[in-house]
């Protein structure tokens, strides 16, 4: 890690001492956020469409579902899928597109705020995408958490930004984004029960919300729960 790069405000030492007041103006910042009619393009993320089209069917649980375009994408290909963000309005406008594009029942959605509650259920699949904040959060501990809701082979899809779009609410040029290593690293997981199936860093060309475009770095990382 380059140390004179600042790390996005959401590890375990971020939320020390401020997770109350933290846990309101989290909610308050992306209430805001899903109210903007630019924040509702609902389009599959494509790390997730590439991962997923390989899978069997099954229950899926998406981690800051925002618009939804994950959960619809996963529902209408068959998977049962528990749709979580900590906005109420995002839940709220996926419970309506799911209902009115016909797969209401593939899809259950609630509201968590992830630094305090995390949805019940074993899955086969949890995906967090992009799951990034501005404010302090121990992210490392929520996804910890995600891999105790694993099954026995189920994945656990982590996409993370490993670059600034121009239409990033974040255009700190000194973030630091954490690699699939360094992700990797903070979850802890026991080689006897975990396998690594990807870590990589490719690129992609992306379209922003108001359709201009530019080359982003995604950092993946997937982990199989072997069982154990």
């Amino acid at each position: 890690m380059d140390s004179t790069r600042r790390r996005l405000p959401n590890d375990d030492a971020a939320g020390a001492g401020v997770q109350g007041t933290a846990d309101n103006d989290a909610e308050r910042f992306w209430e805001q956020h899903y109210r903007a009619p630019r924040a509702w393009d609902a389009r599959v993320n494509p790390l997730l469409a590439e991962t997923a089209t390989l899978l069997r069917p099954g229950a899926a649980l998406d981690l800051g579902c925002g618009a939804g375009g994950d959960a619809i994408w996963l529902a209408q290909r068959g998977w049962h899928v528990t749709a979580v963000d900590i906005s109420t309005t995002a839940v709220e406008r996926v419970r309506e597109r799911a209902r009115d594009l016909g797969v209401a029942d593939q899809v259950v959605t609630a509201q968590h705020d992830l630094a305090s509650s995390f949805p019940a259920g074993q899955f086969d699949l949890v995906s967090a995408q992009y799951f990034h904040t501005p404010l302090p959060l121990h992210r490392s501990r929520v996804l910890r958490t995600a891999t105790r809701a694993l099954r026995p082979g189920g994945l656990l899809l982590i996409v993370d930004h490993g670059s600034t779009a121009p239409w990033s609410w974040n255009q700190d040029s000194e973030i630091h984004f954490p690699t699939p290593t360094e992700t990797a690293a903070e979850l802890d997981l026991d080689p006897a029960y975990w396998s690594v199936l990807r870590a990589d860093m490719p690129h992609r060309r992306a379209t922003g919300p108001t359709g201009e475009t530019a080359t982003v770095t995604d950092n993946v990382l997937l982990v199989q729960f072997i069982g154990g």
